[in-house]
């Protein structure tokens, strides 16, 4: 195993992981029981030289190792609720450096209880002689309730206790057909990805959003639907950590997954996640800033046949330059695009990822611009005529992509003149934008509200889709909201 990683990838690249540029080998720990000094009994037979991390660190690796936060792992081990000092200890004299803490079986599964047993690990694994990457899987506990209030405050607190979470259920294996009998691996792909949408605003060096595994080996995955996890996956400067059998990965795997572009762009110091400029049917297109200047432009065809997709420069927030030159990451060819990038004949299931540069001086100004949604409902925030405004389905109009500009108004592609207006009774509208003009500058805050500085109220998804400005109210379904990245976020 470790000869193929070494020949396979690592080599290859230096296959990373984004939180200081590493490359991280989990061993998947469960021991039968224990002992009476508490203490994990280990069967050798089963494990043999899985636990010792002298292997792996002798080809560049940092050795992780799995366990659970609960009573009994989600397998039916003993979990390491009520033994963490002795479980870290362990773990640390092992010689790990990395751990993946998952959450099944905690004894009553409040909110409240996850983070004071991960808020425990987190005080233990600070005082270890050497540091521990803590991965928390606290989020994906809560995030298919049919409320998604504990959702929201999980997400809040796990980038105080360690460096990445994983936010949702399971990307698909082998194995979860038994309980996932309906979905392909695509959309396992898709559904984690709808998840990961909603939460850039946690994202910052230091803290990454954690998608789940690259099931690089599934079964059902084309090869195409393989490299669009990958791209996109990468777009969100997401964790990018191998579930597959390394030693049967063919060459056309290892070549996407060995793509220092793509690579670069995952790891770009800035670590912002990719957000939406728009969806409809068949197309997703988001957009990201990455550390020199660029901009990244991710296409994801949805649909079932191979077809061309273009974006105007002003939909991924470059308003002063109509000249900009291209880098297709996945052909590494360079071209000059006019007002507009096309990706041209992607195929089905397929992702376009561009990186977009200067074709002379800079980029010049950029404003953050995209989808604004419930997260909650999905209803996208819709400039329906000159004034009118409703919660809908995505179609990917211009009413639908909004600028969030550096004087806190919001306005519509569809007409740059309008802006969000809150008029003091509760009523939202698009009005012409005036500075003199109260109730059209907003703040974004950590919690996911959208508030009004004028009056203090929140943007809120209303009975029947209509917009309104109510109350603020903490982490409540109706009101916790993603804008485009790159907009200040403010934590009161």
């Amino acid at each position: 195993m470790n000869d193929a990683l070494d020949g396979q990838l690592h080599s290859s690249c230096g296959f990373g992981y984004p939180i200081q540029n590493f490359t991280v080998l989990i061993s998947i720990f469960n021991a039968v029981t224990r002992w009476a000094l508490a203490a994990m009994s280990i069967l050798p037979q089963a494990y043999g030289s899985v636990l010792s991390p002298t292997p792996p660190m002798s080809l560049g690796f940092i050795p992780g190792i799995y366990t659970d936060a609960g009573i009994k792992s989600c397998g039916g081990y003993p979990g390491a609720f009520g033994y963490e000092e002795i479980d870290a200890k362990d773990f640390s004299n092992w010689g790990f450096e990395y751990l993946k803490m998952d959450g099944c079986n905690m004894p009553t599964g409040t909110e409240a209880e996850y983070k004071k047993v991960y808020g425990k690990w987190h005080s233990i694994l600070s005082k270890m002689p050497k540091p521990m990457v803590f991965s928390e899987s606290a989020p994906a506990y809560f995030a298919e309730a049919a409320n998604l209030t504990d959702w929201y405050a999980v997400m809040e607190w796990v980038p105080e206790y360690g460096q990445l979470a994983r936010h949702s259920r399971d990307t698909l294996v082998f194995n979860s057909t038994l309980y996932w009998p309906d979905i392909t691996g695509w959309d396992s792909i898709l559904f984690n990805y709808g998840q990961e949408v909603r939460l850039a605003r946690f994202q910052k060096p230091g803290y990454y959003n954690d998608p789940d595994f690259l099931n690089v080996d599934h079964f059902d995955l084309s090869l195409e639907e393989k490299k669009s996890h990958f791209a996109i996956w990468s777009s969100f400067s997401a964790p990018l950590i191998i579930s597959a059998n390394v030693t049967r990965l063919t060459k056309e795997e290892i070549a996407y997954l060995t793509n220092k572009d793509i690579i670069a762009v995952d790891q770009d110091p800035l670590v912002q996640q990719a957000t939406l400029v728009s969806q409809d049917t068949n197309w997703d297109v988001l957009t990201k800033s990455l550390a020199n200047g660029d901009r990244l432009v991710t296409i994801i065809n949805k649909g079932n046949s191979t077809a061309t997709h273009s974006v105007p420069l002003e939909r991924i927030g470059l308003v002063e330059k109509n000249l900009v030159k291209v880098k297709d990451l996945w052909t590494s060819k360079t071209s000059i695009a006019i007002k507009k990038v096309a990706a041209t004949n992607i195929p089905s299931h397929g992702t376009a990822i561009l990186r977009i540069s200067a074709a002379e001086h800079s980029l010049g100004k950029v404003i953050p611009t995209g989808k604004i949604f419930n997260t909650f409902s999905l209803g996208t925030l819709t400039a329906t005529s000159r004034s009118k405004l409703s919660w809908a389905s995505s179609s990917g109009t211009d009413g639908q992509v909004w600028q969030t500009r550096d004087d806190q108004t919001i306005r519509p592609l569809s007409d740059t003149n309008q802006c969000l207006t809150e008029s003091g009774n509760g009523e939202i509208t698009l009005r012409e934008c005036n500075k003199r003009r109260g109730g059209q500058q907003w703040d974004y805050l950590y919690s996911g509200n959208v508030q009004s500085i004028a009056t203090q109220k929140c943007l809120t998804e209303s009975t029947g889709g209509t917009v309104t400005a109510e109350k603020c109210l903490y982490l409540d379904n109706t009101q916790v909201i993603a804008l485009p990245g790159g907009v200040d976020i403010v934590k009161k």
